[in-house]
């Protein structure tokens, strides 16, 4: 893509600048000890003013070309965040605001600047919220990056990552169904090849095939706090166990078909878990892009 304007190079060199800052590349938490009563309270969500700045509308960072969103409205995502801190304070961020590690800010690659958005770990359930105010992470399988403040109040900091739900705050008047990015659950499909990557839209199997043999694993009954993968949903429990001999074949284990029969009609969910963090999750992630699934969710109480 070719570079543009100023605003595209402003837009840029904020992402870059916290670009190293993702995963915590050499960067630390604050000197001394810091405890959470000692923090901000959370930031009262508000209508705001698009920032001048770090709002693209497209811009490019290590190659991968990034769309700012129009809105914000309906955004809920999972997946993995990590956090940023002392390296990067008192910097600027993307739409030209000082980072300040003790405030409750974040920073999202797509996004309109400034959004409000809830963070929830999903191991233990804390949620906050947080103003994004920057661009970033760039790095493979992460989502999100906190603020050190709004890390700890998650009781992330020490592992630097963490499984977390992001759900945008709007106040765009946007008609229900206008959805810029996915969400939590999909589009349900009616069927789905095994080797097609599962994606939150319809899926239909035009091809017939024999019947598949009965899955002998059970689906696990999921406890609080535990977390699991999602690679397809499928209106045909054939295509289901297809999907999961797939995987089984690929070298992915615990891999099972859940029957959702409060779904109309029934759906049949492949998952796989549970895991148990980060670390087991991008290997997993990886795995599953060797075999051409991409864009897997996590499924938690």
């Amino acid at each position: 893509m070719r570079r543009n304007g100023a605003a595209f190079a402003v837009v840029a060199l904020g992402a870059l600048t916290l670009a190293a800052c993702s995963g915590n590349v050499r960067d630390s938490a604050p000197s001394g000890r810091v405890s959470i009563p000692d923090l901000p309270g959370d930031p009262v969500p508000r209508p705001e003013p698009r920032s001048r700045y770090g709002n693209g509308p497209v811009y490019e960072v290590f190659g991968q070309t990034y769309r700012v969103m129009d809105s914000s409205s309906g955004y809920k995502e999972r997946g993995v965040a990590s956090w940023y801190g002392k390296k990067f304070h008192g910097r600027l961020t993307s739409n030209r605001e000082p980072y300040d590690m003790y405030a409750m800010t974040a920073a999202h690659k797509t996004l309109p600047l400034p959004t409000y958005v809830k963070v929830r770990n999903l191991r233990n359930d804390k949620t906050i919220i947080v103003r994004v105010n920057d661009r970033g992470p760039f790095v493979h399988n992460r989502i999100i990056d906190l603020s050190y403040a709004a890390a700890l109040k998650l009781d992330m900091v020490q592992d630097g990552t963490s499984l977390v739900e992001v759900t945008a705050i709007s106040f765009d008047d946007v008609p229900p169904g206008d959805r810029p990015v996915r969400i939590v659950e999909p589009v349900e499909p009616v069927a789905g090849p095994s080797t097609a990557s599962v994606t939150p839209v319809p899926e239909r199997d035009e091809q017939r095939s024999p019947p598949a043999a009965e899955s002998r694993s059970a689906a696990p009954v999921m406890q609080e706090h535990e977390i699991f993968v999602q690679v397809g949903a499928f209106g045909d429990r054939t295509n289901a166990e297809r999907r999961r001999v797939a995987l089984q074949s690929g070298g992915i284990g615990g891999a099972f078909i859940f029957a959702d029969e409060a779904a109309t009609p029934p759906m049949y969910r492949v998952r796989i878990g549970p895991i148990s963090g980060v670390e087991d999750y991008d290997a997993l992630v990886s795995k599953l892009e060797a075999l051409g699934i991409s864009d897997p969710y996590l499924v938690a109480l």
